[in-house]
C-alpha cells in the first residue's frame, strides 16, 4: 500500500474504464462529468430576464413579485455560465498518511481531486487548487486557469513526499480564507480533507464562503475512524507527540470510540445542511469512481424531485 499516489495513476483517471464495465477506449470521466454537470453546473447561473410563463416551465423560478403586480404569471430566466472557477482544496497534513484498509487517506484524497479536476476540465471550467497541512511545504496555491496547467501542478504536488514527522497543522480555516481571495462570484470550491478533526472556526469560514460560491465537502474516512481494531493494549502517538495507552479489546471503550465519531459526523452533516453544502464522503476501502458517482446520482435525483 503506497503512502503517496503516483502521478501516472492520477493522469490515468482520465481514461480508466474497467471499474465501470466500459471498453477501455471510453473515458471513465464521461459518466462522472455528466453527473458533475447535473449537480454543480446549474448552480453557476446569471440572471438574464423576466418573461411570461410558458407551459412546461419550472414553477420554482416563478417571479412572484412581478406575477402579483401585473396579475399574470412570469418567470425568472437564467443563463448558465459557460465556465466557472473550480478550486480543489486538498489536505496534506500528516494525519492523511493513515489507512488501515484499501489505501491511505492521502492517496484517496488525491484520486478524488484528480477525478473532480478532470471532470471540470472536460466542461472547460478553470481549474486550480490549494494544498495545505504540510508544515514543510506550507500553503501552496494554484490559481484557477484555463487548460490543464494548474491541475497538473496540483496533482504533481500531491504525489511528492510530505513532512511525515511534523505535527499536524490545523490550517483548514486559513486555507479556505486564502481560497476565496480573488475568486469570482459563483466559483465552485471542493474541500477534500480529513474532516474527522475539529477545525476551529470552520462553520464561520464556510458560511462566508457560501455567500458567493458553491461549496462541496469531501470527507476522507477510514473504517478505523469509527471502529478501532481489536489489538489488545496498544500505545498510540497523538498529533502533539503524547503517548496514549488504550485497551482496544475493551467493549465499552470501543463503543464510546464509535459514539464519539458519530457525534462529530452528525455535527458535520448538520453544519452542511444549515449552510446548504454538498457532502460527498469517500472511504479508503471503497472504489473512488463508484463512490462519487453513487453520491452524485443520489443528489441529482433529489434535485429532480
Amino acid at each position: 500500500m503506497s503512502l503517496y499516489p503516483r502521478l501516472d495513476d492520477l493522469l490515468e483517471l482520465r481514461h480508466q474504464a474497467h471499474t465501470l464495465g466500459l471498453p477501455s477506449h471510453h473515458l471513465v470521466n464521461s459518466a462522472f462529468a455528466g453527473l458533475y454537470a447535473s449537480v454543480f453546473r446549474g448552480a453557476g447561473v446569471n440572471f438574464e430576464e423576466v418573461r411570461e410563463y410558458r407551459e412546461g416551465d419550472d414553477i420554482r423560478y416563478m417571479d412572484w413579485k412581478v406575477t402579483a403586480r401585473i396579475n399574470e404569471p412570469h418567470m425568472k430566466i437564467f443563463r448558465e455560465e459557460r465556465e466557472r472557477s473550480v478550486v480543489l482544496c486538498v489536505d496534506r497534513g500528516p494525519h492523511m498518511s493513515f489507512g488501515t484498509r484499501g489505501t491511505f487517506k492521502s492517496v484517496q484524497a488525491a484520486r478524488a481531486a484528480a477525478l473532480i479536476g478532470w471532470a471540470a476540465s472536460r466542461l472547460n471550467d478553470r481549474v486550480g487548487g490549494l494544498v495545505f497541512g504540510d508544515a514543510a511545504g506550507g500553503l501552496q496555491h494554484f490559481r484557477p486557469s484555463r487548460g490543464r496547467r494548474a491541475l497538473w501542478q496540483l496533482l504533481r504536488t500531491l504525489t511528492e513526499p510530505g513532512s511525515e514527522t511534523d505535527p499536524s497543522v490545523d490550517c483548514l480555516s486559513g486555507a479556505l480564507r486564502r481560497a476565496t481571495s480573488g475568486l469570482p462570484t459563483g466559483s465552485l470550491v471542493f474541500v477534500i480533507a480529513d474532516l474527522n478533526l475539529a477545525a476551529t472556526g470552520l462553520e464561520q469560514v464556510l458560511g462566508d464562503l457560501c455567500q458567493r460560491n458553491t461549496v462541496a465537502l469531501v470527507p476522507v474516512d477510514d473504517p478505523a475512524d469509527w471502529e478501532i481494531p481489536s489489538m489488545g493494549v496498544t500505545t498510540f502517538t497523538g498529533s502533539d507527540g503524547a503517548l496514549v495507552e488504550i485497551d482496544t479489546d475493551d467493549a465499552r471503550a470501543r463503543r464510546l470510540y464509535r459514539q464519539s465519531w458519530e457525534v462529530r459526523r452528525e455535527r458535520l452533516q448538520a453544519m452542511a445542511q444549515r449552510l446548504r453544502i454538498v457532502l460527498l464522503p469517500v472511504r479508503t476501502d471503497a472504489e473512488i469512481h463508484l463512490t462519487l458517482i453513487r453520491d452524485l446520482e443520489q443528489r441529482a435525483r433529489s434535485r429532480a424531485v
